[in-house]
């Protein structure tokens, strides 16, 4: 791996078996059934930048997040991060993620205490107090619980703790889908006001295309546990390479072009036990041929883009 790069994914698998025990099987018959949430995943994420992964619910996204931070063992392949890098999570649903017992002091100061980052007492307090001022709180909110803020200030206590293990890597998994579209403009742009000033690197999770253009340097579209296409996010979103890009991208209200020609999204996700040979997405792309439904494409580089699709031009 590169001094410019923070973290390296290689050929990333998790799949889960849902065999039925033996004797369920000698009984009722039925073969092995595993789901592979995550098929081969390839990335790099450079320093100081955002590399976003989008796709429909149930494409794995959420998946890799958890395996990039430890808290599922992959199946195979690799996942490279500098070993002096401190990497932290900020999750979904910010309310779930605090422990409604714990003031918010504790919440933050925990962090610090287990690693021992400050000394007790004083300087502790002291650098929650800057931690929640920093992510646009008061520092007199560390003596409220959880439940006495909004959901956005809940993210953003979410944030501070994060944050509070000095952490230069944070992998963020639908952190503002659970928040009103004003709250996570506001959030959005706190994110992006600490990575400019404290020279943070994203790993950012979402399904709402227009967050992710806000927000990333590259973005990475997934779909049933694969990455098709994966570009930098002005070209990916001027010029999608692979037909289920174009098809996401059409979801888009486009406010300048509100009449636009748009290829509605055809038919449902396959079921990930069973799903179909070949290219994945065939069932549901309008481009589909023979090829596509025989041979699964591998990543080529066309134009500034990988696509996984035989019929992308170059």
């Amino acid at each position: 791996m590169s001094a410019e790069m923070m973290l390296e994914v290689k050929d990333l698998t998790r799949w889960f078996d849902l065999t039925p025990p033996l004797l369920t099987r000698l009984l009722d018959g039925g073969d092995q059934k595993v789901v592979k949430a995550v098929d081969g995943v390839s990335f790099q994420v450079p320093k100081g930048k955002t590399v976003s992964l989008v796709g429909e619910s149930g494409c794995g996204k959420s998946t890799v997040a958890r395996l990039l931070v430890g808290l599922m063992p992959p199946s195979g392949g690799t996942v490279t991060l500098d070993k002096s890098v401190r990497v932290q999570m900020i999750f979904q649903d910010p309310y779930s993620s605090l422990n409604p017992r714990w003031r918010v002091r504790d919440i933050v100061a925990e962090p610090i205490r287990t690693l021992k980052l400050r000394e007790k007492g004083k300087p502790t307090l002291d650098r929650v107090g800057e931690l929640l001022t920093l992510v646009g709180l008061a520092p007199a909110d560390g003596e409220k619980y959880p439940h006495e803020f909004s959901g956005g200030q809940r993210q953003r206590i979410s944030i501070a703790r994060a944050l509070a293990t000095e952490a230069e890597f944070l992998v963020c998994d639908e952190p503002t889908s659970a928040l009103d579209v004003s709250v996570q403009a506001q959030i959005l742009n706190l994110m992006r006001d600490l990575q400019r000033d404290l020279g943070l690197t994203y790993v950012f999770i979402s399904h709402n295309l227009s967050v992710v253009r806000h927000m990333s340097d590259s973005v990475a579209v997934m779909y049933l546990g694969r990455i098709v296409e994966m570009a930098p996010a002005d070209e990916l979103y001027a010029n999608p390479k692979h037909p289920y890009t174009k098809l996401l991208l059409d979801t888009i209200p486009d406010l300048e072009n509100p009449n636009r020609d748009r290829q509605p999204m055809s038919g449902e996700v396959p079921n990930p036990i069973d799903p179909p040979p070949g290219c994945t997405f065939h069932p549901r792309c309008p481009m589909a041929d023979e090829r596509c439904k025989a041979t699964t494409p591998l990543p080529r580089l066309v134009d500034n883009a990988m696509v996984a699709c035989h019929r992308a031009a170059a």
